[in-house]
């Protein structure tokens, strides 16, 4: 098993490249790596084009234009053996081991592909032109989170397609790919902004 730590962000919203940020003495992209290498034999690096510092990964790749892009990138140069492989966002760092333990084991049991997930809290409403057109039912939604593991032929195959998504599970679910969710955890949230690497709560999970 591979998996692939796509860090290749530009950071527009945090306004600059937050997974090379320090956090807890450490990179942001250190801690997702990290814990990819809990479970994973092997690790992907997917940077930007303009990084050239090495980094502690078996392989280091340069990303694209889109995430989808980069993620190609990444698969192209996980080993043709690899039966099930991950794929992590640099910018959650504090996925912990079981989380990425869950998805994979979904999979060897014969999911396309797993995502950990969230409950919605909040009530979501569809807006067009500045109005509200529809309030959403939560109770059928849940925010998505990575690491997500798919069956290492049915990612390629899905990702041959050239689909552009915010996330792999999405490339899958294009491709006709049944994809199950695992409890997810709320601690195991994405740095977007400045304020994101601040957070106590934050810290005392890693």
């Amino acid at each position: 098993m591979w998996a692939i730590v796509v860090a290749a962000g530009s950071g527009n919203r945090f306004g600059g490249q937050k997974q090379f940020e320090q956090l807890e003495g450490r990179r942001v992209v250190d801690w997702s790596l990290a814990a990819c290498r809990s479970v994973a034999d092997g690790v992907v690096l997917v940077v930007p084009p303009d990084h050239d510092a090495p980094e502690e990964a078996d392989i280091v790749v340069n990303g694209g234009a889109t995430r989808s892009d980069s993620v190609r990138a990444g698969l192209d140069a996980v080993p043709a053996d690899a039966a099930v492989v991950l794929v992590h966002d640099a910018a959650r760092p504090f996925a912990a081991p079981a989380l990425f333990q869950a998805v994979v084991e979904a999979v060897r049991n014969g999911a396309d592909g797993a995502v950990p997930a969230v409950a919605v809290t909040d009530t979501i409403k569809r807006v067009a032109d500045g109005r509200v057109v529809a309030t959403l039912d939560r109770a059928e939604l849940v925010a998505v989170q990575t690491p997500q593991a798919f069956a290492a032929e049915v990612l390629r195959r899905a990702h041959a397609s050239g689909v552009e998504a915010t996330d792999d599970a999405a490339v899958v679910e294009a491709a006709g790919g049944r994809v199950v969710v695992v409890p997810g955890d709320p601690a195991n949230t994405k740095i977007t902004r400045r304020a994101d690497l601040g957070s106590s709560e934050q810290e005392s999970a890693l």
